[in-house]
């Protein structure tokens, strides 16, 4: 080696390079570096590539397959992103590197992941159907509007309205828009505003801002509590190009606070201008019907001149005199004929009277009264006298005569008819039956 090259310590470039990565490693052992991604891509190898950058540098960075599997998001060009890694310098071209080992979304990328996984899952309950919605009242009387009354949010919509239609009555119920506790205010008065049924419409709305100015506009309950709201609810959140859950939820969603304001209510000048065009054909239909029905009086009259109902009215009067007349005369026969025909119905009538049929009969009835009554003797008598023959017959057999004349008849103790003396045993007991009753009898010992 010369003596110039030993003095100048001359290296070749991958002898720098390498004594730079030592370097570079040596100092750096691991870094966390925030910063937004640029220039993303991801080869077929797996590996993904990109630059971290700010607003006055960047970087390259390398996030190899293995940890790349890892990743719970899919980085893109704008996110904003937190990176774990170690500085090296690539030799081959002498890049200098940051190699990752983690990989985390920052500040509003994290904030854009959790809106986009929440806007996902009440899109999957269908919270944002359109078939939920409810239309618009088509004229408002009332209209609540929450929002800062402080932002210029709030006079961009009370001045649109008080231009274009200032007979709406509007309230503004005040909440903060952004900060710690904000949505839990939102929420508790678009609430009460809903339960308490003074409002037509409920207008919710406020200026633009980033993700994380928006993030009352974001929470789960409120987009919720907006889609079960009883009252209609518009909402105009931010700029057009900014885009919150509540906007989903909502029945309308508008693009600005004005814009709300001018799809809520009609322009002054043109209601003005369609209630006038409405009056104009109200007037001209009007002319028309009263004109026609002129017309079909004027032809009615015609004809009621015609036809000179006073002149029908006169014949028909005579008319009804003639035939009046002649029923008086067509009555006047009958009734003599019908007369005379009444009197010997009469006659006939009273000859054929149920009176006189009736004392005939009561004549028969006392006859046969009388008969009847002495039919009785005439059949008992020989029967009676047949009885009592019979009866002095049986009388004469019976054993109650024969008890009578002082005979009595004795029982066993088995109520059997006691015949002979020696079939009674001293002791027994008997019952002699007499005319008038019967005795208890005690069979006493015999005496020789």
């Amino acid at each position: 080696m010369s003596t110039l090259a030993r003095e100048r310590q001359v290296l070749r470039p991958s002898q720098l390079n390498a004594l730079a990565r030592d370097l570079l490693e040596g100092s750096f052992a691991q870094v966390w570096v925030e910063g937004e991604i640029s220039n993303f891509s991801r080869p077929a190898s797996g590996h993904a590539y990109f630059t971290l950058k700010d607003a006055r540098a960047q970087v390259r960075c390398a996030l190899f397959r293995s940890n790349a599997a890892r990743l719970r998001f899919a980085p893109r060009d704008g996110m904003q992103v937190l990176a774990r890694g170690r500085l090296t310098l690539y030799e081959a071209r002498g890049d200098y590197q940051l190699v990752l080992d983690h990989l985390e979304e920052a500040g509003e990328g994290a904030l854009r992941r959790a809106f986009e996984e929440l806007k996902s899952r009440l899109a999957a309950e269908g919270l944002f159907d359109t078939a939920r919605k409810r239309p618009l009242p088509a004229y408002i009387r009332r209209l609540a509007v929450i929002t800062s009354p402080r932002g210029a949010a709030v006079r961009d919509v009370l001045s649109v309205l008080g231009r274009r239609f200032p007979l709406l009555d509007t309230e503004v119920l005040p909440v903060p828009v952004q900060g710690d506790g904000a949505s839990a205010q939102i929420l508790d008065m678009l609430q009460r505003a809903g339960r308490s049924g003074r409002y037509d419409l409920i207008l919710l709305t406020r200026g633009g801002g980033s993700l994380e100015d928006l993030w009352a506009f974001n929470d789960e309950a409120l987009a919720r509590a907006i889609a079960a709201s009883p009252v209609p609810v518009v909402a105009a959140i931010g700029h057009e190009v900014d885009v919150s859950l509540a906007d989903f939820a909502a029945d309308l969603r508008a693009p600005t606070p004005s814009a709300a304001a001018e799809l809520l209510v009609p322009d002054r000048g043109e209601l003005i201008e369609r209630l006038r065009r409405d009056r104009q054909r109200f007037d001209a239909l009007l002319a028309r019907l009263l004109g026609a029905q002129a017309q079909r009086v004027d032809q009615a009259f015609l004809k009621l001149q015609a036809l000179r109902p006073q002149l029908r009215l006169e014949r028909g009067r005579h008319r009804l005199d003639a035939l009046r007349h002649r029923l008086g005369q067509a009555w006047q026969a009958p009734a003599s004929r019908r007369s005379e025909r009444l009197a010997r119905l009469l006659r006939r009538l009273d000859q054929a009277h149920p009176r006189r049929r009736l004392e005939a009969h009561r004549h028969r009835l006392a006859l046969l009264q009388r008969a009847l009554a002495a039919l009785p003797a005439r059949l008992v008598e020989p029967r009676r006298l047949q009885l009592l023959g019979l009866a002095r017959a049986l009388e004469g057999v019976s054993p109650l005569a024969t008890l009578g004349r002082g005979y009595a008849i004795v029982f066993d103790q088995d109520g059997q008819v006691l015949r002979r003396a020696a079939d009674a045993r001293d002791g027994d007991r008997l019952r002699a039956r007499l005319a008038d009753g019967e005795l208890a009898l005690k069979v006493e010992p015999r005496r020789d």
